[in-house]
């Protein structure tokens, strides 16, 4: 979808669709009364019929309204004009691009910036506009035989109030299309079935976007780790008949040897759990363990398309985990590229083996910070739900700037403890530690497994697995956390750029 943004009226802006605001009580927002008197009070009659009363979700359609250059006029529900929140917001704009869908309109005007957001500038109405269409349009039918046809909307003209508002709005809405772009992407890479999106396909990924996005690509093969002495994620990958990736983009956009951001992503493209292995119910779900990688691969898009001028290095360790004659068993020891050797009491527990040799590959790019991203515990969403993501980090500045992005981006992430009262639940007998703590406190335990591998740089860790997808009726991949990624990328950009 092609978004633009332009200062314009409703009687001159010619569309196939125009779309305004409407308040609980049948209250107008201050372009719908312009557009009233225009229509000789063809809202008001609207109104009055009783089928719109402005609360959310509610929406209606109006056929060749007089006095506009649109062939419809779309009315929108916003709920009590004092209760509209950014998120509420969302919701606004993404009812209407619904709406709009089911219309068959290939183009609309949105004159939703005027609506009165608390604690929201114009900015952030322009940047979450885009992404709440953005989402409401997205479609994955990629590997049906017919796919179904795509929505025909294909651009909105998003309209603001004067000069000041056009300036103010246009590099937030570019934004919001740079996270859009990224979140498709990020959608894309994770609904793909297990049997398609395979380590090698990741690694296809990755070269593409050296073609189409400038990144600097390297792949590292199963032998490449072996001379690394990537112990614990090459035990990872040996059940399977897939070889395993360690996939590298770079990124720059900064200045020439200035220290970059590194983002290290999951990327399990199937987790059966080994030899311990998971329950059948909802097993297909668990090609979803790689959205952290698919996360990293959003955020770098987004951030070649905004141009930010930093260095952004992406670092992808990718396999499968499946049970087998040679996989990882339950009481094994593997050494770590770092050295420190890890006892394997839960094969399932395979995330943090992959990335704590991620992690150590990292350091020879002498980072300015280290995220990592991962659908990492299920005890992340038994703390949390699906709302927020888990948040732990050795950098308390780091932890608060990417806190403040998830409350910009609407991509929140909720502060986990990681204090040193927790490292001894993953002691072991027989190695230096553990790959499991025990029942309490597991998000937390695994967060310390892989701070004793950041030991070398200021580092946060991303537990995604309640926020990465949706279950049940609406299953499929969410994009999160790419919007919360984009903005702590901007942020860092605007402050010290490289």
């Amino acid at each position: 979808m092609i978004f633009s943004i332009k200062t314009s009226t409703p009687e001159k802006q010619r569309s196939a669709c125009a779309v305004v605001g409407v308040y609980e009580s049948r209250s107008l927002s201050g372009v719908a009364k312009h557009i009233d008197e225009l229509t000789g009070g063809a809202l008001r009659t609207r109104l009055r019929k009783k089928d719109l009363t402005g609360k959310q979700s509610q929406t209606a359609m109006l056929y060749d309204p007089p006095g506009l250059n649109a062939q419809r006029l779309l009315l929108v529900g916003c709920g009590k004009k004092e209760d509209l929140d950014l998120a509420g917001y969302r919701k606004v704009c993404g009812t209407a691009a619904a709406a709009l869908i089911d219309s068959g309109c290939r183009d609309a005007a949105m004159w939703l910036l005027d609506l009165e957001v608390k604690a929201a500038d114009v900015a952030a109405k322009a940047r979450h506009l885009v992404e709440a269409m953005e989402d409401a349009c997205y479609r994955f039918d990629e590997m049906k035989s017919s796919n179904n046809e795509d929505p025909k909307l294909q651009r909105i003209t998003v309209n603001a109030a004067g000069r000041d508002e056009l300036e103010a709005s246009g590099p937030a809405l570019a934004a919001g299309v740079a996270v859009g772009a990224g979140k498709k992407l990020a959608r894309d890479l994770a609904n793909l079935p297990g049997n398609v999106c395979t380590p090698e396909y990741l690694a296809q990924q990755a070269r593409q976007l050296q073609q189409s996005h400038g990144f600097k690509t390297r792949v590292l093969e199963k032998k490449d780790m072996g001379r690394l002495k990537m112990g614990a994620l090459l035990s990872v990958a040996r059940g399977s008949r897939q070889p395993p990736k360690l996939i590298v983009m770079e990124y720059h956009g900064g200045k020439r040897g200035a220290p970059p951001i590194a983002l290290v992503g999951k990327g399990l493209t199937f987790d059966a759990g080994g030899i311990s292995i998971k329950p059948a119910a909802n097993m297909d779900e668990m090609k979803y363990d790689m959205c952290g990688a698919a996360s990293v691969f959003g955020a770098m898009v987004a951030a070649a398309e905004l141009k930010l001028p930093i260095n952004v290095v992406g670092v992808v360790p990718s396999s499968e985990n499946l049970p087998d004659g040679d996989a990882n068993k339950p009481g094994d020891i593997v050494t770590t590229m770092s050295g420190k050797t890890v006892e394997v009491l839960n094969t399932d527990a395979e995330g943090r083996l992959i990335l704590c040799d991620a992690l150590t590959y990292t350091e020879k790019y002498n980072p300015a910070v280290v995220i990592d991203i991962a659908t990492l515990t299920g005890a992340c969403v038994i703390a949390l739900g699906s709302l927020a993501s888990g948040l732990m980090a050795n950098d308390q500045s780091l932890a608060d700037e990417l806190l403040a992005a998830g409350e910009a981006s609407l991509d929140r992430a909720w502060q986990l403890p990681l204090w040193q009262e927790y490292q001894p639940q993953l002691d072991s007998n027989f190695a230096d530690m553990a790959n499991i703590g025990g029942r309490e406190a597991g998000a937390i335990t695994a967060g310390c497994f892989l701070s004793r591998f950041t030991e070398s740089f200021k580092w946060a860790h991303l537990d995604i697995a309640g926020t990465a997808w949706k279950g049940g009726k609406e299953k499929g991949a969410t994009g999160r956390v790419v919007p919360i990624l984009t903005q702590y990328l901007i942020g860092r950009s605007r402050r010290d750029p490289a």
